[in-house]
Order: structure tokens, then C-alpha cells, then sequence
């Protein structure tokens, strides 16, 4: 359960990520989430908006946050 981090703002914002692919993938392409979909990613900085885009950005932002933790602490 070391993925899990509530207290960090990365986790948030991964999961955010990861909530709006999964959101977009699901639900029709129209409407408020489309909307939404395409602002993540341009705060993101991709060119895409596709949900697989939004799911892969979340899950390496909380990939990302859970080594660079793990660098710190351990130097190997």
C-alpha cells in the first residue's frame, strides 16, 4: 500500500488524472467531462486528450512521486 498517499499532492493530482481518463473513457465524448478531460491535459502538457493519455499520465505521476520518495531514502 505504498502507492497510496493521501497527503500528497501528486497522489491528488495522479489520481485525478487516472479518474478523468477512466471518466472519459466511459462516458460520451460530449459534455462537461469532455471539457474536463481536455483541460487536465493541457494543464499536462500533452497535445491529447484520450483517455489511455489521461489514465498513463496518472499512474506515472503516483509511480513517479512513490520512487522519487524511495531515492531519497535509500541510495542504491
Amino acid at each position: 500500500m505504498r502507492y497510496i498517499r493521501p497527503t500528497s499532492l501528486t497522489w491528488w493530482a495522479g489520481l485525478l488524472a487516472v479518474a478523468t481518463g477512466t471518466g472519459a473513457l466511459l462516458l460520451p465524448e460530449s459534455g462537461p467531462l469532455a471539457d474536463l478531460a481536455r483541460l487536465v491535459a493541457l494543464l499536462a502538457g500533452t497535445g491529447d486528450a484520450a483517455p489511455i493519455t489521461l489514465i498513463t499520465l496518472g499512474l506515472g505521476l503516483i509511480g513517479l512521486r512513490d520512487r522519487l520518495e524511495r531515492g531519497f531514502r535509500d541510495p542504491r
